[in-house]
C-alpha cells in the first residue's frame, strides 16, 4: 500500500508541536488509552485538516457538549465513555494544539479513515499515518518519562481500534472504478493485513492490551439504505456491504486468535458490534429507542443523506433514535455499546471485556 501523503508539511509540525508543549508528566494514570480508527472514534482530529469529512458544526455535539467538537454524534462517542469507565479524562485528539498532558493517552482516529491507504486518500488520516503519530508520541514519552517508565505505561495502556467500515463502503460503492481487480476475499485480506501489521508494530513498541470492535451492521444504516434505494430501487439494506462486514468479522476473529499465539503477552477484547447494532436496528424499542432505521438528522429517504444534517433537519429528541445521522449512532447508542465493551458478557465481548482486560498484568 502506498504511503498517505499530505501537501502541507505544517500538518506534521502542528502535530509534533502539540506534544512538545507538554512540560509536565505529573501523576500519569496506570492505564492510558490510545485510540485508532475512523469516525466512530474521531473526537476532532479532522477539525485540523482541510477536508470536507468533519462534524464541526451544529447539531453535532449539541446534546452533551452544547457545541460541535468534531464528534459525529449529538454527544459523546464510545471512547469517551470508555475513558470515563476507566476513570480517565476525555482523551483529546492528537492534532489539537491544546494538548499539554498526554500521559493519559491520545486519540489518533480520523473520520473517513480506512485500514487501506487508498480509502479516502488525502481527505483523512489513514491507519498507517495514525500509527506514525503514535510513534511520535512514544518518542516524546521516552524523553519526558524515561524509557523505563514509558515501557511500563505502554504495557499497561489500552489500544482501541474501530476501523474498516469506510474501506468496505468505498469498495461496495466504487468497485467498478477504483477496485476493479479485487475479489471480496482479497479485499478483506488486505484490510485485515494492514490492521494486523499495525497491531504488531504497536506490540513491538510495548503495547500488550488491545480492544477491538468488529464491523457493525453498517449495510443497514440509513445512509446505505437510502443509497440502495436510489441505485437499485430497493428498500432494504445494502447486501454487498453486509457480506463484506461478515467476511471481515470472521477474518478478524481468526487473525486475533493467531496473534494471541504469536505475540508474547498479547491480550485482547473483541466486541461484536455487528450483533449489537443489528439487534438494535431490528428491535429498537427493546433498548429504549423509538426508531432504528431512520436517522435523527438528515434529508431524503431514511434521512440518510449525510450532507443534509443541519439544525433545520434535526429531530426533537435525538436519543429516541439509534442513528444520529446516516451512519453514526446517537450518544445513547454509543453509551450502550461502550457499556457492553466495558462489562459485557462473553456472548458479546470476548475473550475478555475491557474492564477485565485492564486488570490483566
Amino acid at each position: 500500500m502506498a504511503d498517505l501523503r499530505f501537501n502541507n508539511f505544517s500538518f506534521f509540525l502542528v502535530s509534533f508541536a502539540s506534544l512538545l508543549v507538554a512540560t509536565s508528566c505529573r501523576g500519569h494514570s496506570r492505564n492510558a488509552l490510545f485510540i485508532f480508527g475512523g469516525s466512530w472514534n474521531d473526537v476532532g482530529n479532522n477539525n485540523y485538516m482541510e477536508t470536507a469529512i468533519k462534524a464541526n458544526f451544529l447539531p453535532y455535539g449539541e446534546t452533551f457538549f452544547k457545541n460541535a467538537t468534531g464528534r459525529a454524534s449529538n454527544g459523546r462517542l464510545v471512547p469517551d465513555f470508555i475513558a470515563g469507565f476507566a476513570k480517565l479524562p476525555l482523551i483529546p485528539p492528537y492534532l489539537s494544539p491544546d494538548n499539554n498532558e498526554f500521559t493519559n493517552g491520545l486519540n489518533y482516529a480520523s473520520a473517513g479513515a480506512g485500514a487501506l491507504t487508498e480509502t479516502n486518500v488525502g481527505k483523512t488520516i489513514g491507519l498507517k499515518t495514525q500509527l506514525s503519530f503514535f510513534k511520535y508520541t512514544k518518542k516524546h514519552l521516552d524523553v519526558k518519562l524515561g524509557e523505563a517508565k514509558t515501557k511500563t505505561l505502554l504495557s499497561r495502556a489500552l489500544y482501541m481500534f474501530s476501523i474498516g467500515s469506510s474501506d468496505y463502503i468505498t469498495f461496495a460503492t466504487h468497485k467498478t472504478t477504483e477496485h476493479p481487480s479485487y475479489t471480496r476475499e482479497e479485499y478483506v485480506k488486505a484490510v485485515i493485513g494492514n490492521l494486523t501489521d499495525a497491531i504488531q508494530e504497536i506490540h513491538n513498541m510495548g503495547g500488550r492490551k488491545f480492544g477491538f470492535s468488529n464491523i457493525g451492521d453498517v449495510g443497514c444504516s440509513p445512509f446505505l439504505r437510502a443509497l440502495n434505494n436510489a441505485k437499485n430501487n430497493g428498500s432494504g439494506c445494502m447486501d454487498e456491504v453486509t457480506i463484506l462486514a461478515e467476511l471481515h468479522n470472521k477474518a478478524l476473529t481468526k487473525a486475533l486468535r493467531k496473534l494471541q499465539t504469536k505475540l508474547e503477552g498479547f491480550k485482547y477484547s473483541s466486541f461484536d458490534l455487528y450483533a449489537a447494532s443489528k439487534e438494535r436496528i431490528d428491535n429498537p424499542s427493546k433498548y429504549g429507542f423509538k426508531e432504528g432505521k431512520v436517522a435523527c438528522c438528515g434529508t431524503g429517504p431514511y434521512k440518510g443523506n449525510l450532507t443534509g444534517c443541519c439544525p433545520k433537519t434535526v429531530c426533537d429528541h435525538a436519543n429516541d433514535y439509534l442513528f444520529f445521522d446516516g451512519v453514526h449512532p446517537t450518544e445513547k447508542a454509543n453509551y450502550q455499546y461502550a457499556k457492553l465493551m466495558w462489562s459485557g458478557r462473553a456472548d458479546i465481548v470476548k475473550p475478555y471485556n475491557l474492564k477485565t482486560l485492564l486488570k490483566k498484568i
